[in-house]
């Protein structure tokens, strides 16, 4: 492929392109009935992959038929837990690559590190297979696009791990905003708050012999193994993660732009962050302060606001909640958080309405196997999964270059500053299998 070419589809992945809605409905599952178990295989078992497998073994609606990892421990683990379930023993494998070519598997669950997100769901998608890809969606802008093209284009189903929109609570909150219960909310606000651990400092070395490391690393630019760089370890590293404004960041993040009842991307994003407590090997901030900005058609009451915060090293309770949100509306406020439900204030401070809860990821499951046998878009559907992603990447670049990002929300590109606009895509390894087409 010649150099303008390949700029060329590196540029129209970027462009925000709106289909027709007979695209936006999924293929429906042909020859089932709700009766028959929608054979589901899980790529990634590690932490959240092992929860979600334990979640799909106990149901009656799923069948797990194949598990994979490039970790041999961890893939006899996930082996184990759907055997002694009682559902028949899965196939189990190290290379993806057997998951899509089985004719048997009609949706993936991807678990795996962020890098493997986007290609992944890609390859899975156009493989005719539906996809639960957890959060963030996406290593990168570019990548976002491409999984929502592809999804689209393949006419599947795409599902976020965001499971928040499909936790009632959250859903009567969010109806509640919408509603206008505390008047027009023009800023919300997230925050992560917790106490992350000292990931140390390491020099290269060889990896474990369960591990198969070139898979790992797949299709991101090569990198020496060292032992804090996974398991779980990985986020921390611009190589294969988002930081944790991509881990748990995204979940308030998420929530506060759906109550923020903004359906574009912002074109003003600003931010401060850098590592203010822990002497490691981290290269994300483990301190940040972002700040985006929707400004509509430029006329007052028309503009919106979202603030995050983040302190990796502060696990004490904010606003009544240690990771939450709050949405400031012109006659009242609601806070809300992830294990605490959520409380409405209206004018005088008076409390209207308050409702506990906390993130349902059965409800999620729920809504994805449904949504795969219907057709109909699920609630955390990859579009609303890549405009979140994109406010966790535009803030990452406005922290590492320290400088406000102007951004074009239906171009997908960054005005006036070529630094941060190549920072909305990533290198890959030459010629490697996983690399998106429309980028290799």
């Amino acid at each position: 492929m010649t150099g303008d070419r390949r700029e060329f589809l590196t540029q129209a992945a970027g462009l925000a392109v709106t289909l027709p809605i007979a695209h936006l409905q999924a293929s429906r599952l042909q020859a089932s009935s709700s009766e028959t178990p929608i054979s589901v295989a899980l790529i990634g078992c590690g932490g959240m992959g092992k929860n979600h497998l334990e979640r799909l073994v106990k149901r009656t609606d799923a069948r797990v038929t194949a598990v994979c990892d490039v970790d041999q421990e961890r893939l006899a683990v996930a082996k184990d837990m759907v055997s002694r379930s009682g559902q028949p023993t899965p196939v189990a494998v190290t290379d993806l690559r057997k998951i899509l070519d089985d004719p048997r598997v009609q949706a993936v669950l991807i678990a795996t590190p962020d890098h493997w997100h986007a290609p992944a769901a890609i390859l899975a998608c156009d493989a005719g297979k539906h996809v639960y890809v957890e959060k963030p969606c996406s290593h990168n802008v570019v990548e976002g696009r491409l999984m929502l093209e592809a999804a689209r284009r393949n006419r599947r189903i795409m599902q976020v791990g965001t499971q928040s929109r499909s936790t009632p609570y959250l859903r009567r909150a969010m109806e509640l905003l919408h509603n206008g219960a505390i008047g027009d909310v023009l800023v919300a606000k997230a925050w992560n708050s917790q106490r992350r651990g000292n990931i140390g400092k390491q020099t290269p070395s060889d990896p474990p012999a369960t591990l198969d490391y070139d898979q790992w690393v797949g299709p991101a630019a090569w990198q020496p193994y060292q032992k804090n760089l996974l398991h779980a370890v990985w986020r921390f590293w611009h190589n294969f993660g988002a930081g944790d404004i991509g881990n748990d960041g995204i979940h308030e993040i998420d929530i506060a732009r759906w109550g923020l009842g903004v359906n574009s991307h912002p074109d003003l994003v600003t931010g401060l962050g850098n590592k203010f407590y822990f002497d490691d090997d981290q290269q994300f901030p483990d301190t940040q302060y972002c700040v985006f900005q929707w400004s509509g058609d430029n006329a007052v009451g028309q503009r919106r606001q979202l603030v995050f915060e983040q302190r990796d090293w502060s696990p004490y309770v904010q606003e009544g909640h240690e990771n939450g949100n709050a949405f400031y509306g012109t006659k009242g406020v609601m806070l809300l958080g992830k294990g605490r439900g959520y409380q409405l204030f209206g004018e005088r401070n008076r409390l209207i309405e308050e409702q506990a809860g906390s993130p349902d990821l059965d409800a999620h499951h729920d809504n994805f196997l449904r949504c795969v046998r219907s057709g109909e878009l699920p609630t955390a559907d990859i579009e609303e999964g890549h405009r979140s992603a994109t406010l966790v990447h535009l803030a990452n670049i406005a922290c590492r270059l320290n400088r406000t990002v102007h951004f074009d929300p239906a171009g997908e590109a960054v005005i006036n500053d070529a630094e941060a606009h190549a920072m909305l895509k990533r290198a890959y390894r030459p010629d490697h299998w996983a690399v998106p087409s429309a980028l290799a």
